[in-house]
């Protein structure tokens, strides 16, 4: 079977979408050769890896939307299925069998503030994109749920599919990289500075701890800005000295950042999967996070929860976790032992049943992969 692939994201996008996608090939070039083969459409080609002969780049320069059209143009006469990781669009124009990836549902939650231009294309193009489709992979049983309660024509095609841990995290840090990390003990903060990251909130948290205590745990924060961040940044400044803005890092360098601090904090407001939480853990951090949304199919037993939406309650998990060396070396061995339930392989494994599925190939995928349920 020839599976065509929107991997873009695996060269543009350095988080987020671009890691699920330089994962996924990574995954499917490490299993053994099964007939399938995979055609990779993008703009430009990804160079992190080193892809065998089942793998074939179809480059496409057009801009969009007229990617979308030349790619399903020539997905449908050179594939047998297509996996759309980036845009629901393309799924409108195949004719071939068509499985999006659904990451969450932010677009139609105004409370999270969410990227207007995103917000619009999502908006418009989604609930077409899941009439059309073969099935539908979504990365949580949160995200399936909420996909279904607004497009029901999901239920009954909605596959979920758990993500893994990046294989780049195992990455050794340059000198350079690690002269520039702070000395360990810090409580740490991950993701894209966006309103959903709720880091206002962290910081009046932060702020309530004793003097003592922000002395002894800075607040580091790694990411790249996005959008809105005026209140976000406005709050980061109010610290001062207290606070360490990062940007972007490497994926060896946040590994070892996740191996330095105190505690992990991620008081995110709605997560399709919350992957910085999984990543937090298979390093041994202390975690504290949201108890809503996805967060709590990820962290299970070995994380600390708190309330996003108070700060009293963020609060007090930093302190239940900072004040607490044996809580914090428990919740260390639990998150180990939790991670180690998911992988980019069951990932992979997944996406290509339901690919071979939803071409036709097999049926009973019930049987094996995990279907969301109502």
């Amino acid at each position: 079977m020839t599976v065509g692939i929107d991997a873009r994201a695996a060269a543009e996008v350095p988080a987020g979408r671009g890691r699920l996608v330089r994962e996924l090939l990574r995954a499917l070039a490490a299993r053994e050769d099964d007939g399938h083969r995979f055609i990779l459409y993008a703009r430009r080609p990804w160079q992190g890896e080193e892809l065998d002969e089942r793998f074939r780049w179809r480059l496409i320069g057009a801009r969009d939307p007229w990617w979308h059209v030349l790619t399903a143009r020539a997905a449908n006469h050179e594939c047998d299925v297509f996996l759309s990781s980036n845009s629901y669009l393309t799924t409108w124009l195949l004719r071939i069998p068509a499985v999006p990836i659904v990451y969450d549902l932010a677009a139609f939650e105004p409370s999270m503030r969410p990227n207007r231009r995103s917000t619009l294309i999502e908006r418009a193009t989604l609930g077409v994109a899941v009439r059309r489709s073969a099935a539908v992979l979504a990365i949580s049983q949160a995200t399936a749920e909420h996909l279904a309660k607004r497009f029901p024509a999901a239920w009954g095609k909605t596959v979920v599919a758990p993500l893994g841990v990046a294989s780049t995290l195992e990455d050794s840090l340059t000198p350079a990289e690690a002269a520039r990390l702070p000395a360990p003990g810090f409580v740490l903060a991950v993701g894209t500075l966006e309103p959903r990251k709720n880091l206002p909130r962290l910081v009046a948290a932060y702020g309530s701890l004793d003097d003592a205590e922000q002395a002894r745990h800075r607040l580091v924060v790694v990411g790249a800005n996005g959008w809105q961040t005026g209140e976000t940044l406005s709050a980061l400044r109010s610290l001062g000295e207290r606070c360490v803005t990062l940007g972007y890092v490497s994926d060896a360098a946040l590994a070892e950042l996740y191996r330095r601090c105190a505690v992990f904090c991620y008081p995110s407001l709605g997560e399709g999967f919350g992957l910085p939480v999984l990543e937090a853990m298979a390093t041994g951090a202390a975690v504290v996070t949201s108890q809503i949304s996805s967060m709590p199919e990820v962290g299970g037993n070995a994380v600390e929860y708190v309330d996003p939406f108070s700060v009293t309650s963020i609060a007090a998990g930093l302190r239940a976790v900072l004040d607490d060396e044996s809580h914090r070396a428990e919740l260390a061995a639990r998150a180990r032992a939790r991670a180690g339930e998911f992988s980019w392989e069951r990932f992979a494994a997944i996406a290509l049943e339901t690919l071979d599925t939803a071409a036709g190939r097999v049926t009973g995928v019930e049987a094996t992969v995990h279907r969301a349920v109502r």
